[in-house]
């Protein structure tokens, strides 16, 4: 397992884009996450400007145990940038012939699809880590009063997300192996979400008990949306068992069809 991981890996960093885009996403991710408290600050003078008031402290972005699903939603945004890796990894196996060396050096088709398959997992891991470490570093600078009882309340969020991760991932991998080509797989990607949200537009009216089961909308459903609790709305403070469960249908679906595509194709 680990060596097929580290064939994988050693040709990922050999690539100038992979650094690129890793560097992009975790960038952004750092970024974005930990200047919400300077947009609310700067929101907060915006309101003194017009004589009215905004006490940031009763909206608690940052404060735990708040910060775990907030700041986990908002990462999951980004996920199309490690989206766009995968696919410009696995199509630069068909363009650059690597795929093929592999095979003809004795790499099963299984175990190339396998090399992938671990390198999304890690890639889900380092994603899963850094939002929690950003996470927890901002919730003690911000939160006012430390209560150890809540520090780590919520965390259950936090293995739906590296679910959330890796399913989007697998889709990625799946479409880079059945395009083979880098910039109409990413179109693809990019477009997904768009295409997907017409389709249940179209069927609301008609069956709108199917729509849960899409793939986009249940990778989606994983972590519900926080910030509706700001607007002393009841929010979905826990992980529905049946969106985890769908999104691992798809998980291993995407997996399995890559699998019958590399298994049949003409390498």
């Amino acid at each position: 397992m680990l060596h097929l991981l580290k064939i994988d890996l050693k040709k990922l960093t050999s690539y100038r884009t992979f650094w690129v885009v890793c560097g992009l996403y975790f960038l952004t991710i750092g970024f974005s996450t930990a200047s919400g408290m300077e947009f609310l600050k700067w929101l907060a003078s915006t309101f003194d400007k017009f004589g009215s008031s905004l006490n940031i402290d009763r909206i608690p972005l940052y404060h735990f145990p708040d910060v775990w699903l907030n700041l986990v939603w908002w990462s999951g945004f980004f996920k199309v940038l490690l989206g766009i890796m995968v696919v410009i990894s696995i199509t630069n196996e068909y363009t650059y012939r690597t795929l093929r060396q592999n095979v003809i050096d004795g790499l099963s088709r299984w175990e190339f699809l396998f090399s992938k398959i671990l390198t999304n997992l890690v890639l889900s891991l380092i994603s899963v880590v850094l939002i929690f470490i950003i996470a927890l570093v901002t919730g003690f600078i911000y939160t006012p009063e430390i209560n150890w009882n809540y520090v780590f309340t919520d965390l259950e969020f936090y293995p739906a997300y590296l679910l959330e991760i890796f399913t989007f991932l697998s889709y990625a991998l799946m479409l880079g192996i059945f395009v083979q080509r880098s910039g109409l797989t990413i179109i693809l990607l990019l477009l997904s979400f768009m295409l997907e949200a017409i389709i249940k537009a179209n069927i609301d009216d008609y069956v709108p008990w199917l729509i849960p089961y899409f793939p986009m909308e249940s990778i989606s459903a994983l972590v519900p949306i926080p910030f509706y609790r700001y607007a002393f709305q009841e929010i979905q403070d826990y992980i529905d068992p049946v969106a985890v469960a769908i999104a691992i249908v798809w998980m291993i679906l995407f997996n399995w069809i890559s699998y019958l595509k590399l298994k049949r194709s003409d390498l």
